[in-house]
């Protein structure tokens, strides 16, 4: 019952785009690796170390699968993104953040139906202007979307698993989130 209503509300039109591909996986089979959490620590994206949805304050990656693990059921969903051409950060920019605001949207409608979950996103939680991390606690614990890559998910293996396209072609960016419920 909760995935044909969750799949509805993939379409409401509140959303700010529309999903491209989906697929429900078991929890348990979700890759995650030490591997992939410690390139957080490159700090390739300059989060290391400055939010609660980012390392090191997201937590221990192995405590972080369990939690997923824990879940019965599982929806990757990606969005996708045309660009105008291969050098489109603007474009690429502006398809990150409506993709997080798709996120956070579908969290409330969720919320709004009692139907309480996790939500992993692309690139670290952007909620607030300015992270309370580590002087204080999260702001919005329940709103907070952590990083897949954060939390030790080897997003192009789930892709696999998943028979999702990682990369949808030249001039398209495409992010991926993960649900996680019941």
């Amino acid at each position: 019952m909760q995935k044909e209503l969750i799949e509805q509300l993939l379409s409401d039109p509140s959303l700010p785009c529309a999903v491209h591909e989906l697929a429900w996986v078991s929890p348990r089979t979700i890759p995650f690796s030490e591997g992939v959490r410690s390139m957080c620590a490159a700090n390739r994206c300059g989060m290391y170390g400055k939010s609660w949805a980012c390392p090191p304050g997201v937590g221990d990656w192995q405590t972080l699968r369990d939690e997923c693990y824990a879940h019965a059921h599982a929806l990757i969903f990606t969005t996708k993104h045309v660009l105008e051409d291969d050098f489109d950060i603007e474009g690429m920019q502006k398809a990150a953040e409506d993709h997080k605001t798709f996120n956070r949207t579908l969290c409330d409608l969720l919320e709004a139906r009692d139907i309480p979950c996790l939500l992993y996103g692309a690139g670290g939680c952007t909620l607030c202007k300015t992270c309370t991390y580590p002087e204080a606690p999260c702001r919005f614990p329940t709103r907070a979307h952590r990083s897949m890559e954060a939390c030790g998910i080897d997003v192009g293996a789930l892709a696999r698993l998943c028979g999702i396209k990682y990369n949808n072609g030249s001039l398209t960016v495409t992010y991926f989130s993960m649900l996680v419920f019941g």
